[in-house]
């Protein structure tokens, strides 16, 4: 089994690199060129308790990010969150030939609006693992964003320094969720598709009457069948459609509900246990959730 090497601080980076003391303890940016070029990362994994968000120029060899591998290229744009495994394939062979990574402590953004909604930004998590592709326009407007923050920690620190550093790395990562939003709209085609394919194995699923063999299917069960991961899926859906993919299917099961509930004389606990659900009471209170009312009140007044 791998080492797996374990960075909590700034500090401990850039003495891991060999680097120069930082000149900020919860922040620094890192030129990728020639300084970093003969640091072997070898076989370790490493885990980074820092925020990342890297601009790769050169030959960057192949990120594995979690158990998978992060899909990037030159002029890639990548994003890793604290607390997740890191290491890279064929490193020997990798090049540093141009590039910037901006790495900052979540001590930094604690107690700002930044902070608080962090996690909305779901390119840093595990579940994507697909780089962001950027223009020559694109990498400048960025990386004049990253020199704004370099130069509020290596000038005078004074009392506006760091609101002024975590308001430009909120704006980076908004101009980050633009261009990954222009990248995922060229794929609408494709996604379409994948839409496309989520609505008709649901529909088989129920058509064969899984549901009371099987039960529910999950957000990941239904990713599984498409070959997608839970969380990309869930994504996917609810940028073609507006809704998750866990609203998808609990709107299929409750068309379902009603058409049992007008068009048979079964019994409500008995349409429950058909549409996959464990407890009639769980069924009552999704289906009061979906439609406003119970599901005896909705037989009654249609």
């Amino acid at each position: 089994m791998a080492d797996i090497v374990t960075v909590n601080s700034i500090t401990e980076l850039h003495d891991l690199l060999g680097l120069e003391p930082p000149k900020h303890p919860l922040i620094s940016i890192l030129e990728l060129d020639n300084r970093l070029r003969d640091f072997n990362f070898g076989a370790a994994s490493y885990v980074l308790g820092l925020y990342q968000v890297s601009l790769k120029e050169g030959d960057c060899g192949e990120l594995i990010y979690g158990r998978s591998v992060y899909d990037y290229d030159k002029g890639s744009i990548v994003c890793t969150e604290p607390g997740q495994i890191l290491s890279l394939k064929d490193s020997q062979s990798a090049s540093t030939t141009g590039g910037w990574a901006l790495l900052f402590h979540p001590d930094i953004i604690r107690s700002s609006r930044l902070g608080q909604h962090i996690n909305s930004y779901s390119f840093f998590s595990y579940e994507n693992t697909e780089a962001l592709h950027v223009s020559n326009e694109e990498k400048e407007n960025l990386s004049e964003i990253v020199r704004k923050i370099e130069n509020e920690y290596t000038q005078r620190v004074d009392r506006h320094s760091q609101k002024l550093m975590v308001s430009n790395i909120e704006v980076l990562l908004d101009y980050c969720t633009r261009y990954y939003d222009r990248q995922f709209h060229f794929r609408s085609g494709v996604n379409a598709d994948v839409v496309m394919q989520f609505d008709a194995y649901l529909r088989k699923y129920i058509d064969a009457g899984e549901l009371e063999n099987y039960g529910i299917p999950t957000v990941s069960s239904m990713g599984k069948a498409l070959n997608l991961s839970g969380a990309y899926l869930s994504e996917l859906m609810k940028r073609e459609t507006g809704r998750g993919a866990q609203q998808h299917i609990q709107e299929k099961i409750i068309e379902q509900a009603k058409t049992k509930l007008l068009g048979t004389t079964d019994q409500v606990s008995q349409i429950a246990y058909s549409l996959g659900f464990e407890y009639p009471q769980h069924f009552s209170k999704v289906f009061k959730r979906h439609t406003g009312v119970s599901p005896i009140d909705y037989r009654k007044v249609h």
